[in-house]
């Protein structure tokens, strides 16, 4: 899948790529960071007209319902690049009227997948390659100025996960929640994320069940003390617990915004500020209410040689994940910040549209997401932090 990850650069790159499937060929170039310049130089060499491609959660959110995970507009003529990235993320946004739709194929769905994993809006634009282009198109990829990548190796690549983890680097760092405290970092297959497991304590000495958090990086929490959620509290307050229980392993995961990165995360923010919770302001950009993937936790859990957990956390789909993974998920413990006028709102929605079990800390009664798991204990009232 070597060709795949490098197209995950190209990509981030604003460089178009060739994605082929079977007899047809596309070229790709994603809409985030397009100039005018390059729709033209597409459509040149591809010899045929570009389309927009968009996820089903925009053309949802732009208020075409039951679309296909990935859509083909043809715009005719096509808007200019600005006009385009309008189309691709901005609330408010609307097609023209008449414009034909198509539900995507593999190759559609595969450059979709793409950018997501790259961090990117998945949001495309894409020139079938003509007959009378196809060689000079394979002159571009013989002299290397377009890199070639099939779409079922994509499709591979964003579906087996992270990729093996690599250990890379470990170092002592004491912390003022637990100064026994060891940093491992692991790098991902593809060279894109690095993850961070902060061993907490001796693990000679851990409970046989080890107390273990996940954490998502979020650097407007966790370093700089937003008051929009309660990431940075969670943090602190994890390493603590994990202390206070003995020791155990706080896994700091680079998923920025629910694993749709810093830059989507911000232009998420200024959609909430217009009013928006965060799952409507994710799916606005494109994105499903949660795009992580904690088949990462599971391999650096086995990395480290843990297999009975307790899990600090809110959150009933990481209590699934690691279940389905063949980690053994003996309890849970609540984990919770402060309550805040700016982060309420945030909490609530988590609580109502996320599951997440909330309830106690928003004293709301019967909301979804009260009942724990019938595999689980209930999280014990004495041992919230």
């Amino acid at each position: 899948m070597r060709q795949a990850e490098r197209a995950l650069f190209d990509l981030r790159r604003g460089l178009s790529i060739l994605m082929r499937d079977l007899d047809r060929a596309f070229v790709v170039c994603a809409v985030e960071g397009l100039d005018d310049a390059v729709p033209g130089e597409m459509q040149a060499l591809a010899g045929s007209p570009a389309n927009l491609v968009l996820s089903g959660h925009r053309l949802a959110a732009i208020g075409r319902q039951g679309a296909a995970e990935a859509v083909a507009v043809a715009l005719a003529p096509l808007p200019d690049a600005a006009a385009l990235r309008t189309l691709a993320w901005q609330r408010g946004a609307s097609l023209p009227a008449g414009v034909a739709l198509r539900d995507g194929g593999l190759v559609e769905r595969a450059a979709l997948r793409l950018l997501g994993r790259a961090q990117l809006v998945p949001a495309a634009l894409m020139c079938e390659v003509s007959d009378d282009r196809t060689g000079a198109v394979a002159a571009e990829v013989a002299s290397g100025n377009l890199l070639a990548v099939d779409a079922a190796e994509v499709m591979r690549l964003c579906e087996s996960g992270p990729g093996r983890l690599a250990r890379i680097s470990e170092a002592r760092v004491p912390l003022a929640e637990a100064e026994n405290s060891r940093f491992v970092l692991f790098r991902e297959a593809d060279g894109v994320h690095e993850h961070v497991a902060i061993v907490i304590g001796d693990p000679a000495s851990w409970p046989d069940d080890v107390p273990v958090r996940l954490h998502s990086s979020c650097l407007t929490g966790d370093l700089f003390g937003s008051l929009r959620c309660d990431c940075g509290e969670q943090l602190r307050r994890g390493v603590a617990a994990i202390h206070a229980l003995g020791g155990g392993v706080l896994l700091y995961l680079s998923q920025e915004g629910r694993g749709i990165g810093l830059a989507n995360k911000l232009r998420a923010y200024g959609l909430q500020d217009e009013g928006l919770d965060t799952i409507d302001a994710d799916q606005v950009i494109g994105f499903s209410k949660d795009e992580r993937d904690f088949r990462i936790a599971h391999e650096m859990l086995d990395e480290l040689g843990i297999a009975r957990i307790l899990l600090l956390t809110n959150n009933p789909s990481k209590v699934a994940a690691l279940q389905k993974a063949g980690i053994h998920v003996v309890g849970r413990r609540a984990i919770y910040g402060e309550v805040t006028a700016q982060n309420q709102r945030y909490l609530k929605t988590k609580a109502r549209r996320h599951g997440h079990w909330l309830h106690d800390l928003l004293n709301e009664q019967g909301e979804p997401g009260n009942d724990e798991p019938a595999c689980l204990p209930a999280a014990d009232a004495a041992h919230r932090v």
